[in-house]
């Protein structure tokens, strides 16, 4: 996923300014992707350059509303129905597993359990985020929970996986 398409995809749900879009990416996306502000506006500079969103309002202090435009819809489209999805196959925390034979059978056992522990809050995180959102039937809504599903079950067999392996280890 790109920040140009993550951009594209709110803006095809409603106009927004960049405060707004910074907003909605730690309501909706943060979990999933992430953006700092000079990103965000950076973004929306090319993707005004590129014709795919344009101003559509502007208001007190500099602020502009943006709106997606057809080549934007178009370009969104193209992106979720002909790009392959990268899918990252590296995994830090997993690649340490592979040498946990380095450390004593202590070190190893801690080094599974923080890992299970890790999982544990990011799933009290995604719980929380869960109750906190106002959720209404608007597609973004909608598919933003299929996502939260995604990471909360993730999590949950990630600690489930953490655990069970420290079961594994021998003393």
């Amino acid at each position: 996923m790109s920040l140009r398409h993550a951009v594209l995809g709110l803006l095809a749900d409603r106009r927004a300014s960049g405060y707004d879009l910074m907003k909605l990416f730690e309501t909706s996306l943060a979990h999933v992707w992430s953006a700092t502000q000079s990103q965000v506006y950076g973004e929306l500079g090319k993707l005004a350059d590129a014709d795919l969103v344009e101003v559509s309002a502007e208001g007190p202090r500099g602020r502009k509303e943006y709106g997606i435009t057809a080549a934007g819809r178009a370009e969104l489209h193209r992106w979720l129905t002909e790009v392959e999805p990268v899918r990252t196959r590296r995994s830090d925390s997993l690649l340490r597993v592979f040498f946990l034979g380095e450390l004593t059978p202590l070190e190893a056992r801690t080094y599974l359990l923080n890992e299970a522990e890790r999982s544990a809050r990011q799933l009290a995180g995604l719980r929380q985020a869960e109750a906190a959102i106002d959720w209404d039937e608007d597609p973004l809504s909608a598919h933003g929970r299929l996502a939260l599903e995604y990471g909360k079950r993730l999590s949950e067999m990630h600690e489930e996986w953490a655990r069970w392996a420290v079961e594994q280890l021998k003393p």
